[in-house]
């Protein structure tokens, strides 16, 4: 039988559980949901969101079919990205530099690594011959051009941006960068032996050279990260902050290095593959490596674009389940915001810069700046021709845009009336509706929007911030 104090005891007991296990759900469901709606902005909050958003961010896009699909588009650009590579060092005469830099930077894949040479070999042999030059140009450039597309889809989708580069600028963009990578790399490398050899040979005392050679390793660290960060700012359609992007560059290419480390370090694993596959062990090994290596670059990119943008997912739980009307309202401090400015003769600004200045989510911004755009109330303007991002000025007079223009055009954008019957069976309905928005509108027709008033303590948020 139980006396007192052992009830006592076991009551403390099951209290202090209730109490952890209240605790624990409590920090959950904020780290989860409630962390979008805390509107502080110390490092704390801030690291929090970004690994929610880059979680949520890693299961919604889909990476690991991504990463895949990279694989397979990888495997079919492999010979022709280097027989582009090898083409261009012949022409300098560091082929023989090259190559022995790439089979020292990628020791994991050394057998795939000389079964593609030997393939580029016959495609550079063959590719100097008759009508197979311009058809082996042409399909190199191709090859390597959807092979970028894919990679700026993928990172587009991340991005959440709907539309890539147009075909006239993946041309241009692509064959430039596949033409000055090579180049830069093989500067790289040379500099790189270089300075080993010749700073080793000049060094009086030879302690100094582990110094060295430790340097040199941080040195080719420090071209990966930016190898990385330079992808994460380039390939998307969109501005990537730098600072950002190096961050992102410096985890992936962390992870890539590691990657390396363990595939060279397991090479005793290899040997049940060589009982399988025999010759092609290789293979396997290498469609691995491909998937893990683009799914290290897919994460950055999604660690990237979480850090850029966590303070414009806020209140995300609130506005999956938003109303009609606070939609409605929105909207309207959006087009009243950019009808002030241009009063005001401000700079128009892009979604993101209403979202930031404003303080509103970026989601509802876009849909706001969408429909308006839709109803012919706002117009898309670029600062000079060839510019991606997008601005927004009014379309309409200000002098003459009433509230009740507002509500009539964005109410009549869009289909309707393509129900058969509807107005005959519906008319008691349809009348008394047109009749209650009759009257509405009759008193909106006469509030000018840029008489509304936008309380604009953006300098007071950002110096309490």
């Amino acid at each position: 039988m139980e006396t007192p104090q052992e009830g006592k005891k076991s009551k403390k007991g099951s209290g202090w559980i209730a109490r952890l296990t209240a605790k624990g759900m409590g920090w959950y469901n904020y780290s989860t949901s409630g962390v979008w709606s805390d509107t502080r902005r110390n490092w704390k909050v801030n690291l929090m969101k970004t690994a929610n958003l880059s979680v949520r961010s890693f299961l919604n896009a889909d990476l690991q079919n991504r990463a895949a699909s990279l694989t397979y588009q990888t495997l079919l650009a492999i010979v022709p990205a280097l027989a582009l590579l090898f083409a261009i060092c012949r022409g300098f005469g560091f082929q023989n530099l090259v190559e022995s830099q790439l089979f020292s930077s990628f020791p994991a894949q050394s057998k795939a690594l000389a079964t593609a040479l030997k393939f580029v070999d016959s495609y550079l042999a063959q590719s100097s011959e008759g009508i197979f030059v311009g058809i082996g140009i042409i399909f190199l450039l191709w090859t390597l051009i959807s092979l970028i597309s894919n990679v700026e889809d993928a990172f587009n989708k991340i991005w959440g941006i709907p539309q890539g580069r147009t075909i006239w600028r993946k041309i241009t963009d692509y064959t430039a960068i596949f033409l000055i990578l090579p180049v830069l790399m093989i500067c790289a490398s040379g500099i790189t032996v270089f300075m080993s050899t010749t700073i080793q040979d000049t060094l009086p005392i030879n302690f100094l050279s582990p110094v060295v050679s430790t340097l040199l390793d941080c040195s080719s660290l420090v071209l990966v990260w930016l190898f990385f960060a330079g992808s994460y700012m380039l390939i998307p359609n969109t501005r990537v902050k730098f600072k950002n992007a190096f961050i992102a560059g410096m985890l992936a290419g962390t992870a890539f290095i590691i990657l390396q480390w363990l595939f060279v370090n397991g090479q005793i694993y290899v040997t049940k593959y060589n009982a399988i596959y025999g010759s092609f062990s290789f293979l396997p090994l290498l469609l691995i490596w491909l998937q893990l290596v683009w799914l290290i670059t897919l994460s950055g990119a999604v660690y990237c674009y979480s850090s850029q943008n966590i303070f414009e997912f806020s209140f995300s739980n609130e506005i999956e389940k938003i109303s009609d009307d606070y939609r409605w309202r929105i909207m309207l401090c959006v087009m009243t915001i950019t009808v002030n400015r241009f009063v005001k003769e401000e700079k128009p600004l892009t979604t993101h810069q209403l979202s930031e200045q404003y303080g509103l989510p970026i989601s509802l911004v876009t849909a706001a700046v969408n429909r308006l755009v839709a109803a012919k109330l706002l117009l898309n303007v670029v600062e000079k021709p060839g510019d991606d991002v997008c601005r927004f000025v009014p379309s309409v007079n200000p002098a003459d845009l009433t509230l009740g223009e507002v509500i009539r055009r964005v109410g009549d954008t869009g289909s309707k009336g393509f129900i058969p019957g509807f107005d005959t069976r519906y008319g008691d309905i349809n009348a008394t509706i047109d009749s209650i928005k009759e009257t509405a509108l009759e008193k909106a027709d006469k509030i000018l929007v840029s008489s509304l008033t936008i309380n604009d303590n953006r300098n007071e948020n950002s110096n309490r911030n």
